[in-house]
């Protein structure tokens, strides 16, 4: 069975997915959807066989569509993925989920009672060198794991409805999540809106585990050097993943712990670095594939639903914290 897609929301995000919609296999981009006449324009451009309507709701009406890519607002994220599973339609929502947690546990279970695909898009879990780093951590190659730390900063156009927090950090706690393999029990955070009152654009903010583990994460729309860097600490090994790096995306820096009894400044040893060479795959056709594989076949998406409240709550546990001055916040 071909999977008929409808991507909603063909923006400045929306037409990458408008783009890489068109190559997929088992899959045929159907229509594109934007109320905006010029997106549309640039969405016919790209996938000319494609229908262009201008409402979803046009969309959630046409037999013809299977599934949808919604690619909108944040704030609409929460309706518009609620009329299409009602329509039965399977459904990969970009990120943030929903706003609102409540929202969000309202939508997974209907997507359960309708037996339909909810995805949500933590892209870079798609990330082939992400993906490498979770294998060599799951298999033990970095010892235990101590700490890991983010950097997702630059001057992005800044969004409305949401803050930097909501807008950069769901890609950071997730890739934080599964690494861990350990829920997470506490956030703070601290953070400052110093160009738009009450919409924070850098945010400091601390995730502990229940394996005693912590996470820090940097997210900021005011850094004019791009980053997007991921640090994994472990007690035999550090792993670097560092999306900006135009090859060399992984580094594994063999420099562990030493036993007990050694001059503690000679306690760490220095090693090789190892840099793999692993087979590079856009990671938004490796999201939206695994999407479609997963609603033809009826199997759960690595980002379902239940893992995005996941990550959810601890977006909400930051909030809390930004709002009480860095106040640690229980899960």
């Amino acid at each position: 069975m071909v999977l008929r897609l409808a991507v909603v929301g063909c923006g400045s995000w929306g037409i990458n997915h408008v783009r890489a919609a068109t190559r997929l296999t088992g899959a045929e981009l159907v229509v594109t959807c934007d109320p905006n006449p010029r997106a549309r324009e640039r969405a016919a451009k790209v996938a000319p066989d494609a229908r262009l309507v201008a409402q979803a709701e046009e969309v959630y009406a046409d037999p013809a569509v299977d599934a949808v890519i919604i690619a909108s607002p944040a704030k609409t994220h929460a309706s518009l993925t609620q009329a299409a599973l009602e329509a039965g339609k399977h459904v990969l929502v970009e990120k943030p989920f929903v706003l609102e947690p409540g929202e969000g546990e309202k939508l997974v279970a209907l997507a359960e009672s309708s037996g339909r695909t909810l995805m949500v898009g933590h892209l870079l879990r798609y990330h082939p060198y992400f993906r490498s780093l979770v294998e060599r951590v799951r298999a033990g190659e970095l010892g235990r794991l101590h700490y890991l730390y983010s950097e997702r900063v630059n001057l992005p156009p800044m969004r409305e409805g949401e803050n930097v927090l909501w807008s950069l950090a769901p890609h950071d706690v997730s890739m934080m999540c599964v690494l861990m393999e350990s829920e997470p029990v506490e956030v703070s955070s601290t953070g400052q809106a110093f160009l738009r009152p009450g919409i924070e654009d850098v945010v400091f903010a601390t995730i502990r585990f229940a394996n005693e583990a912590v996470g820090h994460l940097h997210a900021s729309w005011l850094d004019h050097q791009k980053r997007r860097r991921l640090t994994v600490v472990g007690s035999k090994k550090m792993a670097v993943f560092d999306d900006m790096e135009p090859s060399e995306k992984l580094r594994i820096y063999d420099k562990g712990e030493q036993p007990s009894g050694f001059d503690p400044f000679e306690r760490s040893a220095v090693g090789d670095i190892h840099i793999p060479a692993i087979p590079m795959i856009e990671p938004l056709a490796a999201e939206q594939q695994h999407f479609v594989d997963c609603a033809r076949s009826n199997q759960r998406p690595e980002t379902d639903g239940r893992e995005a409240l996941r990550v959810g709550r601890c977006l909400v546990a930051a909030t809390e914290s930004l709002r009480s001055g860095g106040k640690p916040v229980r899960l």
